[in-house]
């Protein structure tokens, strides 16, 4: 595995990637992080797809900004539901650069994002149809809900114990509306941020499960026929 930093030339926060040992055109993957910033969870995440046989590309939507101000837009925007979003201007910049990697296929592209970035891969999903399958976990929908008719295929991960559980289940309902592939589950007992090996609320079972899920998920989507994708 490779990892790099890439500076703020073109994305203003910079970013933090990993990519698989070898020579080779692999699928990749936007990480959305969650209010906690590009933390050592969200690398990772990030490195755990590498070894898995994407390149990764995380980004950092708070360094170089006043985090507050970042905030309160980010919040606004999840709260107004829009699709047009501050912050999403920064994810697809940052999946051009991904996709210009010489390692990278650039017709194979999903993202994953947590809590805030969850909300950030919905409606980034739903203007750019470069993305060809999205992760979301515990995120918030956008408004109205009728905009995920335009989403890609969709994993999501959701804890009963959260406000995001009713956001799943709309988002559910509404992606079988729609007719588009989806695989939506709560997890029993879980609260948010489940999936943080480094947080109070860490659910193993929750953890794993979903990491299977939503590698099974992206190996239909964004691996070629034969590519060997096997969750670690």
């Amino acid at each position: 595995m490779k990892t790099r930093s890439i500076d703020s030339t073109d994305l203003k926060g910079g970013a933090f990637a990993a990519l698989p040992d070898g020579d080779g055109r692999y699928p990749g993957v936007v990480v959305i992080h969650e209010a906690y910033g590009l933390n050592e969870n969200i690398k990772d995440i990030t490195r755990r797809f590498a070894e898995n046989g994407y390149a990764a590309l995380a980004v950092d939507l708070f360094t170089g900004r006043n985090r507050a101000l970042c905030m309160a837009r980010y919040m606004a925007g999840m709260l107004s539901g829009s699709v047009e979003r501050a912050g999403i201007s920064d994810l697809k910049i940052a999946l051009g650069k991904l996709a210009a990697m010489p390692e990278v296929d650039p017709e194979r592209i999903g993202a994953i994002g947590f809590c805030m970035g969850g909300g950030f891969a919905i409606a980034w999903a739903c203007t750019d149809d470069r993305l060809k399958a999205i992760a979301p976990f515990y995120a918030a929908n956008p408004k109205p809900i009728d905009a995920v008719s335009r989403l890609c295929p969709v994993v999501g991960s959701y804890p009963e114990k959260d406000f995001s559980a009713s956001a799943g289940r709309a988002l559910d309902e509404a992606l079988d509306k729609s007719g588009i592939e989806h695989d939506i589950k709560i997890y029993p007992g879980a609260r948010h941020s489940f999936f943080n090996d480094r947080g109070r609320a860490f659910s193993k079972e929750a953890a794993e499960d979903s990491w299977t899920r939503t590698m099974a998920f992206f190996g239909r989507h964004l691996a070629p026929v034969g590519e060997k994708t096997k969750a670690k």
